[in-house]
C-alpha cells in the first residue's frame, strides 16, 4: 500500500464510513489480545455478509488485508469504477481466480502479504454462507499458514447477517460482535505444505475453532456447491471434541489417510468473495 492509499484506508475507517457502521452495529470485539500488536498473522473468520470485511478492520487497531476477488477491480461503467477506487485505496489485492494459474498466484500474494509483517484476511468458507451455517473450508488457508509458518486466528463474525443479510441492499441496525479466538500455531507441520492431508486436517481444525466461536452449526460440505444444485439437507459434521486425547488435526489426518486419493478441487486463498 503506497502512501495515499494508506491514508484512504484510514479515512474510511475512522471518517468516511467507519462513524456509519459503529452507530448501525454498536460492534464489540472480545479477544482483543489474541492479535499481535506487530508481525504477520492470518486472521481466519467466517463468512456470513459483505459487512464482515468492513467490521473485522474496524475492530481491529492493525490494517488488515484481503486478498480480493479480481471482479471487484475490472467492472466496467461508474459503479466499476467506484469498486476498483474503493478496493485499491483500502490496500487489497486482486486475485484472477480463473486462470490456469490462478491457486499459485493467489498464493504468491498471500505469502508476499505475509512476508511483508502484515495481517491477511482470509474466509476459508471461499464465500458467504447461504444460510447462517458454518461450511467446509477450503485449504488454501492452510498452505499459505503451512508455507509461510504464521499463526493463524479464528475469528468469528456475529450479527452481521442479521444487519446486512443475503439479497438485502439495505443495512439494519443489529449488534455486531467480533470474537477473536487464540492463534492456532501449526509448526509442527513445517515443510509439509503441499501434503493434501495435512492442508485439510490444518484447514478442519481452524474450521472446528470458528464453530466454537460462532456458535454456528457446521455442515461437511462446500458452500458454494449450493449455488448449484437444489435445496437438499447438507451431511453434518461431526463434533469432535478438541480437548483431552488427540487433536483434531491428528483424528482427521488418520481419518483421511484411510480415503482413496482426491483433489480438492479448489484450494485457492479464499478471496474476500459473494
Amino acid at each position: 500500500m503506497n502512501g495515499r492509499d494508506a491514508v484512504w484506508y484510514w479515512l474510511f475507517k475512522y471518517v468516511l464510513l467507519g462513524p456509519i457502521l459503529w452507530l448501525l452495529g454498536r460492534p464489540t470485539v472480545k479477544g482483543h489480545e489474541n492479535i499481535p500488536t506487530d508481525g504477520a498473522a492470518i486472521l481466519a473468520s467466517n463468512h456470513q455478509a459483505v459487512l464482515d470485511s468492513f467490521y473485522l478492520p474496524l475492530r481491529v487497531n492493525r490494517r488488515i488485508t484481503f486478498l480480493a476477488k479480481s471482479e471487484y477491480f475490472t467492472g466496467s461503467g461508474l459503479k466499476g469504477a467506484f469498486q476498483k477506487w474503493f478496493f485499491t485505496a483500502v490496500g487489497q489485492v486482486p486475485i484472477d481466480r480463473t486462470g490456469a494459474d490462478a491457486a499459485q498466484d493467489a498464493l504468491n500474494a498471500g505469502l508476499k502479504v505475509l512476508g511483508s509483517g502484515s495481517l491477511l484476511g482470509i474466509y476459508p468458507e471461499g464465500t458467504r454462507s447461504p444460510d447462517g451455517r458454518l461450511y467446509k473450508g477450503k485449504t488454501g488457508m492452510a498452505r499459505l499458514a503451512l508455507e509461510s509458518g504464521v499463526k493463524v486466528i479464528p475469528v468469528a463474525m456475529v450479527g452481521t447477517d442479521k444487519m446486512n443479510p443475503i439479497g438485502s441492499r439495505m443495512w439494519r441496525p443489529a449488534k455486531v460482535t467480533v470474537i477473536v479466538g487464540e492463534p492456532i500455531d501449526f509448526s509442527r507441520f513445517e515443510g509439509m505444505g503441499g501434503n493434501r492431508f495435512v492442508e485439510r486436517a490444518v484447514t478442519d481444525e481452524v474450521m472446528y475453532k470458528l464453530m466454537k466461536l460462532s456458535g454456528q452449526e457446521y455442515v461437511d460440505i462446500y458452500a458454494a456447491s449450493l449455488k448449484n444444485q437444489a435445496p437438499t439437507k447438507p451431511e453434518a459434521a461431526v463434533d469432535v471434541p478438541a480437548e483431552g486425547g488427540e487433536s483434531v488435526v491428528d483424528l482427521v489426518v488418520s481419518a483421511e489417510s484411510k480415503e482413496s486419493a482426491k483433489t480438492d478441487k479448489d484450494s485457492l486463498p479464499d478471496a474476500q468473495a459473494s
